[in-house]
């Protein structure tokens, strides 16, 4: 269990650093503006590349916190 934990891990870290990076690069300055975080499209329906960074971004976040959930789990209950 040891060797799924140390790989959980590391992908948890990797997944971390793409994460930061996106948000970093892609950071526009208006946080606090108060602006919506939906996504858009475009008249004809194709998503921008703003657009698709920010679902990217979001589903990074999304496996990020899965990932630390359950490597919380498995250390708290031992099983490594």
């Amino acid at each position: 269990m040891t060797v799924a934990y140390n790989i959980l891990l590391i992908l948890g870290m990797v997944v971390a650093i793409v994460f930061s990076g996106l948000v970093f690069l892609t950071g526009k300055g208006d946080a606090m503006s108060g602006g919506s975080g939906s996504v858009r499209t475009t008249f004809k329906g194709k998503a921008s590349f703003d657009d698709q960074i920010s679902r990217v971004t979001l589903i990074l976040g999304g496996v990020f916190m899965l990932l630390m959930l359950v490597l919380d789990y498995l250390s708290s209950h031992g099983a490594f």
